[in-house]
């Protein structure tokens, strides 16, 4: 096995035997599901407030009424999700102090830094996976039956979001190695939901890495795949970022 591989390995097993990871998939995708549930049957009920908080969609019933309040709570949800979990395997290393121990490793930092990237990538697509499950089975037991072709398409946008969602979160991982812990990765997690949501309100969202694969999966037609594409300069960028920082780390400062 080669050292990426070596180091994917012994991530992987830190991911699975991390409570932080355990958890937040679990409030994710349970906790979606709740909320998701509550706010539906408060729309049945008839309930004007949240009406309109989901406005347009508080008058839609069914498939896309379900689909929707989903998107519009994994859209911010799930990036501060993605950003403490990046934040954790990132940060971690220099709360726990186990930072110098990578020093001595045959393994470089940088093949290390990859490798917690890739299986928080792979993690977070997972976890996505298993929310659209929850979603369609949390669907078919409020009585809406199998999901057409319609509804296929909008869990397929909420499972394509949330993997989006790792990659524009990147930036995260970044932010902790140059902070050198875990409150500094969150911090930029909380900038980068304020900047998408900047975006949005500004109108320029659409163009904006980070609001563009939310409001794509809210409103498919209001962003272009040009724009959707967009979204991958934030990787393109911060992964190499975040493996140069790891390969000029230094003990002593």
């Amino acid at each position: 096995m080669n050292h990426l591989g070596i180091a994917i390995a012994t991530e992987t097993r830190k991911a699975a035997a991390s409570l932080v990871f355990r958890m937040i998939s679990l409030l994710l995708v349970i906790g979606t599901a709740a909320l998701t549930i509550s706010m539906v049957l408060a729309l049945r009920s008839g309930n004007e407030q949240i009406i309109a908080r989901l406005a347009p969609f508080g008058r839609h019933e069914g498939w896309p009424l379900l689909t929707n309040v989903v998107t519009q709570i994994a859209a911010a949800g799930g990036l501060i999700a993605f950003a403490v979990a990046l934040s954790w395997i990132v940060g971690r290393e220099f709360a726990d102090g186990t930072i110098a121990a990578l020093f001595a490793q045959p393994i470089g930092r940088g093949v290390i830094a990859s490798a917690k990237l890739l299986v928080f990538v792979i993690w977070g697509s997972a976890t996505g996976a298993i929310l659209v499950l929850v979603v369609a089975v949390v669907g078919i037991g409020l009585g809406y039956g199998f999901p057409d072709g319609i509804a296929l398409a909008s869990l397929g946008r909420i499972f394509l979001l949330m993997v989006l969602s790792t990659l524009i979160a990147i930036p995260v991982g970044w932010v902790s190695t140059l902070g050198r812990g875990l409150l500094s990765g969150i911090a930029s997690g909380v900038g980068i939901v304020v900047i998408a949501q900047f975006g949005v309100v500004s109108g320029a969202g659409g163009w904006m890495p980070f609001a563009a694969p939310a409001m794509w999966a809210i409103s498919p037609e209001t962003v272009t795949l040009v724009q959707l594409a967009s979204a991958m300069i934030v990787p393109v960028i911060f992964w190499p970022a975040t493996v140069l920082a790891w390969r000029r780390l230094q003990l002593d400062r």
